[in-house]
This record gives C-alpha cells, sequence and structure tokens, in this order.
C-alpha cells in the first residue's frame, strides 16, 4: 500500500518562519512607523496647555490652594517635556507641520527654545557619552543632582558655538525668546509676576530636576560607554513606565528614535532577546555595586567629574580650598570618581 504524503499547511509554515525576538535586528515596523493622528503624544499636548490654562483662570478667577495650582503647572510642564522630545524626532504627528507646531507650542510653555533643543537633543544622539561632543554629558556631570536643572542652560550656550541652526531656526529662537522676554515684562509692568514664580518658573525648576535626572543622568550613567547597545539603559516598570513616559526605557529611544514614547515598552519587550545578546544595560543599577552606590551619591552632594584619572583639568577647582590636606583629599576624589570612556565600538 502506498503510504500518502501529507500536505503542509501553509499558514502553520509560515507561523513557523516568523523571527524570534533574538532574530530580529529591529523592532517590527509597526512601531517605527508614524504615529496615527489621534495619539497618546497629542493627549498628552492638549492635556498640558488644559491644565496651564486651568492654573492660570484659577489664580485669576477660582479659590484652589496655592499647592494645587502648583502642582497642576508641574505636571502640565511635565508632559510638554515629553510633547517636545518626541516632536523633535518626528515621533509627536504624521504631519510635518503639526509636529512642528506641537513641538513649537510645548518649548514655549516650558520657556525653551525649540530649535535650541532639537539641534542640541540630535547632538546628543551622535555623540552619547563623548566629553567633548554630548552636551547632556556636562548637564549630568558637571555639578551635583540638586542642581542639574539650570545647567539646562548650557543648551542654549553650545547651540551657538557649535552653530547648530539651519535655515529659520535663528529666527525662530528669536520669536520664541523674544515672546519669554514679553512675558516676563508684562508680568513686572501688569503685576502678575507672582504667578509667574508660582506658576511657571517653581514648576519649571522642578520639572527641569525631572527631566535632568530621567533623561540625562539616569538612563546614562556612568557615563563611559559610546557603543550603541550600552551607552544608555533599561529599567523595565509598569507604573515607572506612565509616570516618565517611557523613559526607563531609554536604550530603546537611543537604538531606535523614531519610536514614540508610548511604543517603547512593547518594542523593548519584542527586542529583550537581542539585548540579552548585546549585553545591554536593564537594570537601574544605583546600588548594582559598592562602586555604583559610592558613585550616585557622590553626585547627589558634589558631582563634579574630571575625564582623566590623573592630572585633572580640575586642578584649579581644587586650588580654592585653603588648607593643603583638603586639596589633596579633593584632587584624589576626583580622581576616583573620573569618568573615562569605553570602547566606541558600534557594532
Amino acid at each position: 500500500m502506498t503510504k500518502a504524503l501529507a500536505i503542509p499547511d501553509p499558514f502553520e509554515a509560515k507561523e513557523r518562519v516568523q523571527p524570534t525576538s533574538s532574530q530580529l535586528s529591529a523592532p517590527p515596523q509597526e512601531y517605527l512607523d508614524l504615529p496615527s493622528a489621534w495619539n497618546p503624544t497629542v493627549g498628552l499636548f492638549l492635556g498640558g496647555y488644559a491644565m496651564a490654562g486651568l492654573t492660570i483662570w484659577q489664580w485669576c478667577y477660582g479659590d484652589w490652594p496655592l499647592q494645587v495650582m502648583v502642582a497642576m503647572a508641574f505636571m502640565a510642564l511635565h508632559m510638554e517635556g515629553t510633547v517636545i522630545h518626541d516632536a523633535c524626532h518626528n515621533a509627536a504627528h504624521p504631519n510635518r507641520w503639526i509636529n512642528e507646531a506641537m513641538g513649537h507650542g510645548a518649548a514655549i510653555l516650558l520657556g525653551f527654545s525649540f530649535p535650541v533643543f532639537t539641534r542640541v537633543h540630535l547632538q546628543h544622539h551622535s555623540h552619547v557619552n563623548d566629553p567633548n561632543n554630548d552636551p547632556d554629558h556636562i548637564v549630568s556631570t558637571f555639578g551635583p543632582l540638586w542642581l542639574i536643572a539650570p545647567r539646562f542652560f548650557y543648551h542654549e550656550y553650545f547651540f551657538f558655538k557649535r552653530r547648530l541652526w539651519r535655515r529659520y531656526e535663528l529666527m525662530q529662537w528669536g520669536l520664541e525668546r523674544g515672546l519669554f522676554v514679553t512675558i516676563v515684562l508684562a508680568g513686572i509692568r501688569f503685576d502678575f509676576m507672582p504667578f509667574i514664580y508660582n506658576c511657571w518658573f517653581g514648576p519649571a525648576l522642578m520639572v527641569g530636576v525631572t527631566l535632568g535626572l530621567f533623561f540625562d543622568y539616569l538612563p546614562h550613567r556612568p557615563f563611559t560607554s559610546r557603543n550603541r547597545w550600552k551607552n544608555a539603559r533599561v529599567y523595565p516598570g509598569r507604573v515607572m513606565n506612565w509616570l516618565i513616559m517611557g523613559q526607563n526605557y531609554h536604550l530603546v529611544h537611543h537604538l531606535w528614535p523614531s519610536i514614540p514614547w508610548f511604543e517603547y515598552k512593547p518594542a523593548y519587550e519584542k527586542m529583550k532577546s537581542l539585548l540579552d545578546q548585546k549585553g545591554s544595560p536593564q537594570r537601574l543599577g544605583i546600588f548594582q555595586t559598592r562602586a555604583d552606590g559610592f558613585n550616585f551619591l557622590y553626585d547627589i552632594v558634589l558631582g563634579v567629574r574630571s575625564h582623566k584619572t590623573r592630572r585633572s583639568r580640575m586642578r584649579p577647582l581644587v586650588k580654592v580650598l585653603p588648607n593643603y590636606r583638603w586639596r589633596r583629599r579633593l584632587l584624589s576624589l576626583l580622581h576616583r570618581t573620573a569618568v573615562t570612556s569605553k570602547s566606541s565600538r558600534r557594532r
């Protein structure tokens, strides 16, 4: 009797040849495509402006406590921080003009300049953890964490020093800075500076600390690797994912910048096996080792980092101390906490 040959099921065969996450070199195209016209980033943009408007209305006509208004202003600015970040990567909206408008709108509320943020942030992506060319490296490593917010002004200096603007961006910077100055002068003239101090500058300072900590410091510490698979980290968590809007999956953003923030987590879960193979950091790692704990506490208190383990460029800083023994100890501490870059291999 002749044995009948089994005819393979084409659907079953197709299922068998689907690549696993360990075989993927990039996330599925659904994550890399532009977001839909109505997406969570649009919700953040509109929600941030709604909360800012409600804060202004309550200050003028309402009777809510100041603490509530400050909290609302903080949330409004915190939400717009993610909007400006995704807009600079053209990941906020599929329409280029709306994406630009969202970026400029978020920048105005934050007191930023969208061209400065965009050009400086793209420089960061091109030179992660390079002490000479990564502007965010200065933000993270040139002072204590509690003073990280004022160091964002270095972005403006970097923008002009490197002449990063293109086409109309210098004019856009002038318009946005002009609007900022006009609001402050109007506040002085019409006596609403208390609102600006309490519900704009104060929350903006708190948001600056938040952005500095979760966008710059925690994702890139210990600031030594320039390898694309290790120059940032992931520390998974569902609650943290929503609190800081995906920045606990920051390495995913560095590897594939076109992915919008709300898809970092699913993209990470698809690519986790590949990240495991590449040895990518997937823990917060603050107290992973004794050295990690010491360096984190050092960054909270002092945070000034040398880039040499000997003959530190920070020697002029040491000379301000009056006592020779103190100078020797501080110099030894700077050498001990120096950030020295590892291989920049890209594979």
